[in-house]
């Protein structure tokens, strides 16, 4: 039954890039007409880009969570924690081709991150065992 996890892994992974990537582009964008349209200003955009970068990173981990709890997975915190601080380095290092006017990440960079975080969704904690009654006097 490992595999039915890793496969809705790969289709949360999947779901949740698509989703903070656009959102990057989307944002990155407004940053670029902020920018434009304030002039010659040393700030105008900055706003906007953090805003947009703060989003996508707090957004990973939420998606990754609540598409394995919609598909019933439960554990998945090793999930959750590294896929959301693997997602804040590699969005992070490909910022700039992302800022870029029609720019994305690389499609191998994107890949290899679904692919990592279906490998994470195979990795759950164990369950707790279950408490043993005391026998009562």
């Amino acid at each position: 039954m490992r595999y039915v996890r890793l496969v809705k892994g790969a289709l949360t992974a999947t779901v949740a890039t698509a989703a903070c990537h656009a959102l990057m582009s989307g944002g990155y964008a407004w940053a670029r007409d902020s920018r434009d349209a304030g002039g010659d200003t040393m700030f105008s955009g900055a706003f906007e880009f953090l805003l947009t970068t703060a989003a996508s990173w707090a957004l990973m981990p939420f998606l990754l969570w609540a598409g394995m709890r919609v598909m019933g997975e439960a554990r998945n915190a090793v999930l959750v924690v590294v896929g959301g601080l693997v997602w804040v380095g590699v969005s992070g290092y490909f910022s700039d081709e992302i800022d870029r006017v029609g720019g994305h990440m690389p499609v191998l960079a994107l890949a290899a991150y679904v692919l990592l975080v279906t490998g994470l969704a195979g990795v759950a904690p164990a369950a707790p065992a279950p408490a043993t009654e005391t026998p009562r006097r």
